[in-house]
């Protein structure tokens, strides 16, 4: 094998072990995940920018499954394509697997202990900080411009009043911004740019020639 491919199987491995190293932390499901995600991929490793993760998780949320999961196969895709989304996908999916099973077997056995209820309560609490703090940098990183402000506001304001299905929120925003898009373009308005930057790792850089 060439030295290429080499490389491939190393950071397709890397990116495995990086899924497999927070997903045992991740209580509270997919959403305490993201925040963990963005905290390995984004700050630490630079795969991705805060932009790029917004809208990963946005394209996670508007698909059947839990986000967390499709947030690790789309970053996975998106760093070294099909072999990227299986190591994420299983680096995700084999601490949880062992951990429900071990957790399943302990709680029948002691969930009526007070101290064991105690520890789950304060899991509870540290599991809505995590969230709390995934929600802001996603708001924060959403925040591109006064129609994506009126977007989050607005949704936000028909999930709190009215008995509105998210999907059909998801669709809304969706047709919103490219009409806001096409309205521009009509008026003559210069596009607003993203304010992306490239990560520091892309597929291209691993998988170029024979791949694995």
């Amino acid at each position: 094998m060439k030295e290429t491919g080499h490389r491939n199987v190393a950071f397709v491995l890397q990116i495995f072990r990086t899924f497999l190293k927070i997903s045992p932390f991740a209580f509270g499901g997919g959403y305490a995940l993201i925040a963990l995600i963005e905290r390995e991929a984004a700050d630490r490793r630079k795969w991705l920018d805060s932009r790029e993760l917004a809208d990963i998780i946005a394209l996670s949320q508007s698909v059947p499954g839990a986000v967390g999961m499709n947030a690790a196969m789309l970053i996975g895709y998106r760093l070294a394509r099909l072999p990227g989304a299986i190591a994420a996908a299983a680096g995700v999916l084999v601490p949880a697997f062992a951990i429900v099973l071990t957790l399943g077997i302990v709680l029948l056995q002691f969930r009526q202990v007070p101290e064991v209820r105690a520890a789950f309560s304060s899991i509870t609490a540290a599991v809505a900080a995590l969230i709390a703090y995934a929600a802001f940098r996603l708001v924060r990183a959403a925040v591109v411009d006064k129609t994506a402000a009126f977007l989050i506001v607005s949704t936000v304001l028909a999930l709190y009043f009215l008995d509105v299905h998210p999907v059909f929120l998801v669709l809304a925003g969706g047709a919103a911004g490219m009409a806001a898009k096409a309205l521009r373009k009509r008026l003559g308005k210069p596009a607003k740019a993203a304010g992306r930057r490239e990560p520091v790792y892309k597929y291209d850089d691993y998988f170029i020639g024979d791949g694995i």
